[in-house]
């Protein structure tokens, strides 16, 4: 029977909030060009495989800013997460599986649909 954890809600609800960041984040930087600064594309083929970027027209002021705020606020909530008075409560393999369950309390159940064993 696979152990279950009384997380804080103050743990569970960073947690979400650095999901929801981390998510924000990931589809922002796809969004953007793929170089910060104006850049011509460029095509090398010399390499094990062909590496291909169209020119870049680097990303604009308020870009950058906003890639820094989510940055920041997901350094800030994975600090608060992992340092979280919670952890002190486990110990070892315990610590381990509680923490691999707090990454999935708000989403959908673990890949294959298992939960870890105590």
């Amino acid at each position: 029977m696979a152990a279950t954890y009384d997380f804080p809600s103050d743990l569970l609800a960073g947690q979400e909030e650095l999901r929801q960041v981390q998510a924000e984040l990931s589809t922002l930087l796809k969004r953007l060009p793929w170089s910060v600064e104006p850049l011509d594309g460029f095509s090398d083929d010399t390499g094990w495989r062909l590496v291909e970027r169209p020119a870049s027209p680097g990303w604009t002021d308020d870009e950058q800013a906003e890639v820094e705020k989510l940055r920041r606020r997901e350094h800030e909530l994975v600090v608060f997460v992992s340092t979280h008075r919670y952890w002190a409560e486990l110990a070892g393999v315990d610590r381990v599986h509680a923490r691999s369950r707090l990454k999935h309390a708000h989403g959908a159940p673990p890949p294959g649909g298992t939960e870890p064993s105590p």
